[in-house]
């Protein structure tokens, strides 16, 4: 297939296939292209309390749906099994786990406590070489937050296997879509990754626009026509107040985005026909443009450690994404393949940038390397856009867009190698998704 000649040595996965092929423990090492992903077993946790019984059983379903959705795991079908976990203690039978060709083991338990408070505590082995992956962990939360619980257990068994940082327990903001295509209504909406627990942050009586998080998740900025205008709204996810930025009210703002210090946010800002970048301090309300030409200057994104800023721009004749440094000066193009690029994304490791681009009527989602080289397409399709990335820089999800009257936005994910393209899960038409850092 197309995606196994094009994966790059550095972003896919390989692992060994038995035990006597084995020089150490069981890691997934990000060298080559992969086919099959992982047997693992996660079995049932164990309720050590009665009470803990629903919670344990929906643990362990959150913790399988987290590692099989990520296209590297299998979970072995319970019914397979030739040995059951029994207690978190027993001792574990690798031979019985091997015969089923089993790779990796988890095993949890969990404790409702007298004052209504989970504990759950988990251990991983790697079962062909009969020894544990690590120390066992313990979390802890309310019953409200059993499943923040649950990403907190696969991000930990994530990490050791990969050796690269989990992203489970995450949210997403996103635009939520109702009504017919022509009038739609729209309103700011939030969920975990994985499409559980939305909450709505703004009402549907004004369009909003590219909601993005700030770097420690606690404010959103998005743009909104509430005064006729586009403008650029801060509003904070725990009291779900908003605030606007100050800008001019007649002048139309857009494309907000945080620096990684969270206290500088670069925009466009249209005027005279002209639309250009500006960053603003958000402490003194200072603005600096950033650029200055007879073009269309959007979408801009920092650099992870901030001192320099991607952004898109027609000055070349068509849409081309272009690296400044953070303060502005001379932009320079990184992108020369054919067709039009726009909403390019740092990536939070700095390796990569993300992008669409438009190509002989097709859209696709993309990344490249810093300085352009490596551009690879990950999907294509009628209409792909508007990246962003997980928090450990290895997944993307972006709006898919089916083609015809009744069509939908949808949001999607898939991997920096282009496999496990999925559908996240939302109750209606959904947009512009952004993917918080991982929650403290």
């Amino acid at each position: 297939m197309k995606y196994l000649v094009a994966l790059l040595a550095a972003l896919t996965l390989a692992w060994p296939a038995t035990a006597q092929e084995r020089s150490g423990p069981l890691r997934i090492e990000i060298t080559q292209g992969v086919i099959e992903p992982v047997p693992i077993a996660v079995a049932p946790f164990i309720a050590e309390t009665p009470a803990a019984a629903d919670y344990a059983r929906e643990i362990t379903n959150v913790v399988s749906s987290d590692l099989t959705g990520t296209g590297l795991f299998r979970d072995v079908p319970r019914d397979a099994y030739i040995s059951q976990v029994a207690s978190f203690d027993a001792p574990v039978a690798y031979a019985d786990w091997r015969a089923i060709n089993v790779e990796a083991l988890v095993v949890g338990a969990v404790t409702l406590t007298s004052g209504n408070r989970l504990v759950v505590k988990f251990r991983l082995f790697d079962i062909f070489t009969g020894a544990p992956l690590g120390d066992g962990l313990q979390f802890a939360g309310d019953t409200n937050s059993w499943r923040r619980v649950a990403h907190k257990v696969s991000d930990q068994v994530y990490s050791r296997i990969t050796g690269e940082g989990g992203y489970f327990d995450s949210r997403v903001v996103y635009v939520e879509e109702t009504g017919p295509k022509n009038n739609r209504a729209k309103r700011l909406a939030i969920m975990d990754y994985d499409g559980a627990n939305v909450q709505y942050l703004t009402d549907n009586a004004s369009i909003v626009l590219a909601p993005r998080f700030s770097p420690t998740g606690d404010r959103v900025l998005y743009t909104s026509y509430e005064s006729g205008f586009p403008q650029i709204y801060e509003l904070s996810v725990g009291s779900v107040s908003k605030r606007a930025l100050g800008l001019d009210a007649q002048t139309m703002t857009f494309a907000p985005r945080y620096a990684p210090n969270g206290q500088t946010v670069v925009y466009s800002q249209a005027e005279g026909g002209n639309t250009d970048i500006y960053r603003l301090d958000l402490a003194s309300g200072q603005r600096t443009r950033l650029t200055s030409a007879p073009s269309i200057e959007t979408a801009p994104s920092f650099s992870p450690d901030g001192s320099q800023v991607v952004f898109e721009s027609d000055r070349s004749g068509n849409q081309q994404l272009y690296i400044m440094p953070a303060g502005g000066g001379e932009p320079k193009r990184i992108s020369f393949g054919q067709g039009r690029y726009g909403t390019p994304v740092w990536s939070p490791r700095g390796d990569y940038i993300a992008f669409t681009k438009q190509n002989a009527g097709r859209f696709h989602i993309g990344v490249m390397r810093t300085d352009g080289s490596q551009e690879r397409l990950l999907t294509a399709s009628f209409l792909d856009e508007g990246p962003t990335w997980a928090p450990n820089g290895r997944v993307l999800m972006f709006t898919r867009e089916s083609a015809g009257a009744s069509g939908e936005p949808a949001l999607f994910s898939v991997d920096i190698s282009g496999r496990n393209l999925r559908r996240v899960p939302t109750n209606t038409a959904a947009s512009d998704p952004a993917w918080s850092p991982l929650l403290p």
